[in-house]
């Protein structure tokens, strides 16, 4: 048996390099990092979904097509609504990790490494 195939590969010469570049390029646009956003609570139909991140519908309905097809939301009938839901974990912690970079990048401390006041009060006891 093979260990290697139960492991993640990282290295330089993974076979998923070039489907990592699909990911960031499904990524690299404001609205389906919005839905992904909107999604990390749970599931959400269209029209609640162009509410939130400010689209029409027609236009979160293109976005979560393509979204459906990379596999990042999955749907489930509910009646006569579709609900869409983020299809596993990794994309809403690519898109947290991207938002915590772009805090970085204004300089200072960025408030993800802020302690919370209450939190900071419980390890002082």
């Amino acid at each position: 048996m093979n260990a290697d195939t139960n492991t993640c590969s990282l290295g330089t010469d993974s076979q998923y390099v070039e489907l990592a570049v699909e990911v960031f390029a499904m990524l690299a646009d404001a609205t389906r990092v919005r839905i992904i956003l909107a999604l990390r609570d749970g599931e959400m139909a269209v029209g609640a979904l162009a509410d939130v991140v400010g689209k029409s519908p027609a236009a979160v309905s293109q976005h979560l097509a393509k979204m459906r097809l990379a596999r990042m939301v999955s749907t489930r009938q509910e009646g006569t609504r579709v609900l869409y839901r983020l299809e596993n974990e990794h994309a809403r912690q690519l898109v947290a990790d991207a938002i915590f970079q772009a805090e970085h990048a204004l300089g200072g401390e960025p408030a993800h490494h802020r302690v919370p006041a209450h939190t900071a009060d419980r390890s002082a006891s």
